[in-house]
């Protein structure tokens, strides 16, 4: 049952635990000036005052529009189990994976909660909560703040840098400069990737380039390094292409091993004879693979 409540009254501690989006936030005020607003902001009430933990966005709005009361649902009067009954209906929220993560790691540092009691709360994996636990364990402060400031999309952190964290050696240190020097630069999805590329895999002078901030200099350089090269005979037009789609293979399958949909003895079955067959071979395939990367970048 909602009830109308002053935003005075609404106590901002979890805001920083949702991602800005500005555009998106834009069309929530679009929203409400025309129709007001529709879905109650949802939070705890504790002994220590009205904490919001859904509805920033709304929020903001409705101040930027002068309204002083907004329709508010309370979801329990004990910090933990209201994050708890949040995250538990988060599907039909859209809750990121981020946002999740710091809501487990709120819990668990927090309110004394162990891993077992997270995912048995929320009806999920132990891996599940050990993933997301970890996914900002491995994350710096300063990159966490650009994150959540939605500077930078979370969706290339996830699928362009963390890969190349993990499968290229690149330290986070390095990481948390090349965001530092992209974020807030409106640039698309695309775009980072080709710069990431350069930069970690490119010549000093392209990284070198990107770092003095010669961004479109530098994407017109990445960009002209087509797909499929003139001058190449249909062999190496073939390899090419195969290695391109192993790179993006591996970075998929990377990210899906720990997935916790995995877990039928069918599945298992086949796997451990797929693997078996992948870790026979990755002594050879990394030689080759090493000796045309070093054959190559002598041309």
């Amino acid at each position: 049952m909602s009830e109308n409540v002053e935003l005075s009254t609404l106590n901002l501690r979890y805001e920083g635990y949702r991602l800005r989006d500005d555009a998106g936030e834009a069309r929530v005020l679009a929203s409400i000036a025309e129709r007001g607003i529709a879905e109650p902001l949802e939070g705890i009430d504790t002994p220590d005052g009205r904490f919001l933990l859904d509805g920033f966005k709304r929020r903001r709005s409705a101040e930027k529009l002068g309204l002083h009361c907004v329709p508010y649902v309370s979801l329990g009067a004990e910090e933990a189990s209201g994050i708890i009954t949040l995250m538990r209906t988060a599907p039909n929220k859209s809750l990121q994976i981020l946002e999740q993560a710091k809501f487990v790691v709120e819990l668990l540092t927090m309110h004394g909660m162990s891993i077992a009691d997270v995912a048995e709360s929320l009806s999920r994996s132990k891996g599940w909560v050990c993933m997301r636990r970890n996914l900002l364990d491995a994350m710096s402060d300063g990159v966490e703040r650009i994150l959540f400031r939605g500077t930078f999309p979370v969706y290339s952190y996830m699928y362009t840098l963390r890969p190349f964290m993990r499968m290229n050696s690149v330290a986070c240190s390095d990481v948390e400069q090349f965001i530092q020097l992209v974020a807030g630069k409106h640039l698309s999805v695309r775009d980072i990737e080709r710069l990431a590329d350069g930069y970690f895999r490119g010549p000093e002078s392209l990284r070198a380039a990107i770092a003095q901030g010669k961004l479109n200099w530098s994407l017109e350089k990445m960009k002209n390094v087509p797909d499929d090269p003139d001058g190449c005979n249909e062999f190496e037009r073939v390899l090419l292409r195969e290695l391109l789609t192993l790179g993006k293979s591996m970075r998929r399958v990377v990210l899906k091993c720990q997935d916790r949909r995995l877990a039928s003895r069918p599945f298992y079955a086949q796997a451990n004879l797929l693997t078996a067959g992948l870790l026979s071979n990755l002594d050879t395939f990394q030689e080759r693979i090493k000796e045309l990367h070093d054959r190559s970048g002598q041309m």
